[in-house]
Formats: C-alpha cells, sequence, structure tokens
C-alpha cells in the first residue's frame, strides 16, 4: 500500500456550490465520465505534461494505445503476464477525472444533480427543485475495483434484492428494495475488473447490458438505470486467448484490447526497481544493473515456463533481499554503513525460486538454474561496465600466491585491508558509478564486483570455503 493510498480524502473547498439551484448559477456543464477523461487528457497532452506518472516502459507502445481508446470513449482490457503493471495504469487512470464532481446527497449511486437515475432520488430531486443539497465527491472516491474470482456473484457485481429492506415492509417489487452491486455504486466512475477471465461465464454475461447498453437488470426487475461508468479489465493472455474463458460476447463489447509487456530495455527495467523497491541499505547501480540483466535472462530461459511470465516484483524482491543482506552484515559486524556486495545476490537464488515457475522437467535443479543465470548475469553486467579497463592490478595482486577472502559476514574494512593499494582502482570506481571519494563500503562493493568478474571471465580462481567465506586466487590452471 502506498503512503498516498493511506490518506484521507481531501476535504473539498467551501466556495464549491452546495444547491442545484446555485450549480446551475455557477454555470456547470454535465460530462459523461468518457467525455472528462478525453478533455482532460487532451488537456494534458497540449501541455505536454506527465499523463500517467509512474509507470515505466511503456511511453512508446502501451500509453499511445491506451489514450487512443480513451480519447475513442472505448472500454478496454489490459492483456498481459503478471507483474506487468496493469492494475498500476488502471489505477493511474483516475488521475485524468476532474478533481471534484457534484452528486445528490445520500445518492446511493452518485448520480449527477443534472441526471437523477433511480426513482426515490427522483422524488426527490422534483420536490426540492433548486433547493436540492449536493455535496462533492473527490475524483479518488471514483474509482472501483473487484478482483474476479469462481465465487464473485452476479449480486457482488450487479445487485441483488435487500431481505432486510424487505423484511421492513417493502413490497417485493418495490426497486427500493434493491441493494445494488460495485459496478452500479461507481456510477460516474471507473470500474475495474482484474482477472476477468476468473470469472464464470454466466457471471460475464451479467456484465453484457453494462458494456453495451450501458445499463444493469436486477432479478427482471423493470428498472432501466443508464449507468455512466468507464470499464476496464485486465487478464491474463493465455487465459485470454487459449483457454477461452471470457465468453465472446463480453470480448465484443470491449472497444480497445490492450497487450501489455515487459521492460524491453535493460534501462528500463532498472529505472523500475529504482522507483518500487523499498531498500533497507544501499544497492549500487552496478548491483540493480546485475538483477536487472538475472531477471530478464529468467524470462527468456527455456527451463521456465515463459507461459507464467516473470514478474517485475521478482527483480523488486531481489533488490530489497540483497539490500537486507548487507544491512544484516552491517549489524553483525557493527558497520557504520550497509552496502551491498556481489556476494549479496548469492541469497536471491533460494529466497526467489518460489516466484518462478519452472518446467515439469527441470524439478530439483531450480537453484541450480537461478544460479548459472545469476552468474551469466553478473558476467555481462562486468563486461559491459569494465570492458577496456586495465585490471592488471587485480590480477597481479593474486599472482604470487595472495587469497582475498570475503563473504557476506566479511566487513568493508576487512576486505579492503587484504587488497591494500590497487593500481587502477580509482577508474574502476568511477566506471562503477561510484564517485571520486567512495566510502569504505562502496569501495568494498567495486572492489569484489572486480574478483568475481575476473573470475567468471576465467581471469581469477575462486573458492567456497565450508564456513560460507569466498576466496579469490591465482588461477593455477591458466
Amino acid at each position: 500500500m502506498t503512503e498516498a493510498s493511506t490518506q484521507l480524502v481531501p476535504t473539498p473547498p467551501t466556495d464549491l456550490p452546495r444547491t442545484l439551484g446555485a450549480l446551475r448559477a455557477s454555470g456547470h456543464v454535465f460530462r459523461t465520465v468518457k467525455a472528462e477523461l478525453r478533455d482532460n487528457l487532451l488537456d494534458r497532452l497540449r501541455r505536454g505534461v506527465p499523463r500517467f506518472p509512474g509507470i515505466v516502459g511503456y511511453d512508446d507502445t502501451v500509453l499511445p494505445e491506451v489514450e487512443r481508446a480513451l480519447l475513442a470513449g472505448h472500454d478496454m482490457v489490459l492483456l498481459g503476464e503478471r507483474g506487468q503493471g496493469k492494475t498500476r495504469l488502471i489505477r493511474g487512470l483516475v488521475g485524468l477525472l476532474d478533481e471534484w464532481t457534484p452528486y445528490i446527497t445520500g445518492s446511493e449511486l452518485r448520480e449527477h444533480p443534472y441526471h437523477p437515475l433511480t426513482p426515490a432520488t427522483r422524488r426527490v430531486a422534483a420536490e426540492a427543485g433548486d433547493l436540492l443539497p449536493i455535496s462533492w465527491l473527490h475524483r479518488s472516491e471514483r474509482y472501483g475495483e473487484k478482483l474476479a474470482t469462481p465465487d464473485t456473484s452476479v449480486g457482488d457485481l450487479i445487485g441483488d434484492v435487500d431481505p432486510i429492506k424487505v423484511a421492513q415492509g417493502r413490497a417485493l417489487g418495490d426497486p427500493d428494495t434493491i441493494h445494488f452491486g460495485l459496478v452500479p455504486r461507481t456510477n460516474r466512475g471507473i470500474f475495474a475488473v482484474n482477472e476477468l477471465p476468473d470469472l464464470a461465464e454466466r457471471i460475464q454475461v451479467s456484465l453484457l447490458n453494462v458494456l453495451e447498453e450501458r445499463d444493469i437488470q436486477v432479478r427482471g426487475y423493470q428498472l432501466r438505470l443508464p449507468l455512466d461508468l468507464l470499464l476496464v479489465a485486465s487478464a491474463n493472455p493465455e487465459d485470454y486467448t487459449n483457454r477461452g474463458r471470457i465468453i465472446t460476447p463480453l470480448k465484443d463489447r470491449f472497444g480497445a484490447e490492450i497487450r501489455t509487456h515487459y521492460p524491453l530495455e535493460i534501462e528500463l527495467e532498472t529505472a523500475l526497481i529504482r522507483q518500487e523497491a523499498a531498500l533497507a541499505a544501499e544497492v549500487p547501480d552496478h548491483l540493480v544493473d546485475v538483477i536487472a540483466r538475472h531477471t530478464r535472462a529468467v524470462r527468456e530461459s527455456p527451463a521456465v515456463d515463459a507461459r507464467s511470465g516473470i514478474s517485475a516484483r521478482f527483480a523488486i524482491a531481489a533488490a530489497e533481499t540483497i539490500a537486507a543482506s548487507a544491512l544484516r552484515r552491517a549489524g553483525l559486524r557493527n558497520e557504520r554503513e550497509a552496502v551491498a556486495r556481489i556476494c549479496d545476490t548469492i541469497s536471491v537464488t533460494s529466497t526467489l525460486r518460489g516466484k518462478v515457475e519452472f518446467e515439469s522437467g527441470e524439478e530439483g535443479r531450480e537453484t541450480e538454474i537461478l544460479g548459472h543465470l545469476l552468474r551469466v548475469a553478473t558476467a555481462e553486467t562486468f563486461r559491459a561496465r569494465l570492458a577496456g579497463l586495465d585490471l592488471s592490478g587485480f590480477t597481479d595482486l593474486v599472482a604470487g600466491g595472495t587469497v582475498i577472502e570475503t563473504g557476506d559476514l566479511v566487513s568493508a574494512q576487512e576486505l579492503l585491508g587484504q587488497i591494500g593499494t590497487v593500481p587502477g582502482l580509482a577508474k574502476v570506481l568511477d566506471r562503477l558509478g561510484l564517485g571520486d571519494a567512495p566510502s569504505p563500503g562502496q569501495a568494498a562493493s567495486g572492489v569484489e564486483f572486480v574478483l568475481e568478474g575476473l573470475h567468471l571471465t576465467r581471469r581469477l580462481a575462486k573458492e567456497l570455503t565450508d564456513d560460507g567465506h569466498i576466496r579469490y586466487g591465482n588461477d593455477h590452471e591458466r
């Protein structure tokens, strides 16, 4: 949950009209939700301001399609594997609504004062005239969401007869006995159905009228409520296209079908990690790069079930795990700063394997596969960031038989004390973005990354000890 989501709804400004007459006198013009979204999106396009803050990697692919759908007034379904930001994008649509919109005070369906819907509200509006009291709804209150589950009922989404109202003496045929569901209660807003294919087919039928005729029917009542809303759904493309779990008439009623994807470039993957991860310690850029490359390697591995996808949460959790490992070392070794090193990435292969669906033939090799892909990602990052640098100072250091010992419980001072002054170290740290005056923790992170990279490119030997330490030395086999 974000900090913004825990804040209270803002208080409406005191100068807003409070009666129907005052609203008319103010020159207020009614717009449908889709017209409102279209106008506000056009305004942002013209002013060149961000339309969907916080959405990374979709600027040239997904967002133009979303914008075209909104400008066309289309309901839409977003298709994509898990962890591609579908829900976040849908929730971001709320930012395109007006900050405040009027509704009839006490209205169950938040009806606009110019357009009362239910028989009860129409009676009240006719009796009160220009004195009809109105209240104001903040854009954050105009969003409804339902995670589709097999036990979701028509009553949950559309509505049902309220037995309490019937017991109070109202006639069973009285429309006022209806208890409205989530969709009509989001009238004049945006309603999202996450994982739409998980809805039972008979429940999907209940959404047909909402999407096309824009009204609802409850247990045979002769009650037509022309709802004003934007309906958005998310789905896994495997469910949507192959298993056929969305009924054909419902698919036909969505105006836009938009495919989402994982970040297409490493820079976008790293930007997403930086934006979303809550890091308990410093994680230098070269390690974030390793995590991003590792995530992409896992997605592309033939040993991994590509249909399930590798969520962006995998990379985010990996960065948080690495930071936690550095913080643990700082606590145990009484270090004043906590900076992640390449040795901290080892924990990712064991703690995050549950986030990956492997092919059936790979049972028992999950940690081995993730470990191999991590080494590949580390080597790629090493070559990408340090290509062309003279690293002979590190290889010369161990040429005479010196062994450098490190590990997740070896402090930065202990590691730096073993290497002393190494020619070329300043250039390495500068290339890694650690600056001209790195702290001991940052310097140790850079040194250990070079040692591991030299090992992976077959220029240093590496040994794992029984107590979990790592020893780098001369590669006697060369």
